[in-house]
């Protein structure tokens, strides 16, 4: 239901700062380990976008590397896929520095 409601909020917005314009393009960042996957956020997309300016609105999505900086050691690292172990000192605790994101980057409307 989180989800829903993120693209809903983020729906929304942009509808609210078009200002009723037909819109064209949609760039969306979102980070490699974030809750909404592209495939979920396009499906809910074109069901909140039916009948709308933002119908026919292309959706592009930007992937952001996930990015983590050991608690340890303090090394950064990217980690492999389902793996948090750091590779330089073994350590589990790490904090996320990027890979996270979900954000409008650019919206491009009809003239």
């Amino acid at each position: 239901m989180l989800k829903r409601e993120t693209i809903k909020t983020l729906f929304d917005a942009i509808l609210q700062q078009t200002h009723g314009k037909r819109v064209r393009q949609i760039v969306i960042a979102v980070g490699e380990i974030a809750e909404i996957r592209p495939a979920e956020a396009q499906a809910l997309w074109q069901e909140l976008a039916a009948n709308t300016p933002l119908e026919r609105a292309q959706l592009q999505f930007r992937l952001i590397p996930a990015e983590v900086q050991c608690m340890a050691c303090f090394k950064k690292y990217r980690p492999a896929s389902g793996e948090i172990r750091c590779p330089n000192c073994g350590s589990f605790g790490a904090k996320i520095l990027s890979g996270e994101e979900f954000h409008v980057e650019h919206i491009e409307t009809e003239e």
